[in-house]
């Protein structure tokens, strides 16, 4: 019986600083993400002012769908960054996100358009990105 104590006294003991290692691996490792999704959303931030910056020089409808694209891209990218920090909720909603961006942009150049050729772009607009 003092055999089969010591021994598993011995076996616990042996199995204690592993179980330690793999709680510091996986705090090491929410870590990492953590600070990759801030990385992420920190990049997608300054692209964002870089876009819009660019969009100034513009003027009317171009104007427009470049703000519009500039804001879809910022949209996708903070998703992306929240998708791979979060899992495939945050996924499906990115991809959610990122329709809904394009129908704004496509939206967006629709405002060129004048009559029916409007009315058919958003028509055509509404059908490509399922709003």
């Amino acid at each position: 019986m003092k055999l089969i104590q010591a021994t598993l006294l011995g076996a616990s003991l042996f199995a204690l600083p592993f179980v330690s290692h793999a709680a510091d691996l996986q705090d090491a490792a929410e870590k990492r993400a953590e600070a990759h999704h801030d990385a992420a959303m920190e990049r997608a931030e300054a692209d964002y002012k870089m876009a819009k910056e660019q969009c100034r020089g513009m003027e009317g409808n171009a104007r427009d769908v470049c703000m519009k694209k500039a804001e879809a891209d910022y949209t996708t990218a903070k998703g992306d960054a929240k998708a791979t920090y979060k899992g495939d909720k945050a996924r499906a909603k990115t991809v959610e996100d990122r329709a809904e961006a394009e129908y704004k942009i496509a939206k967006a150049r629709c405002d060129a358009l004048s009559g029916s050729a409007k009315d058919q772009c958003v028509a055509e607009a509404k059908v490509k990105y399922h709003q």
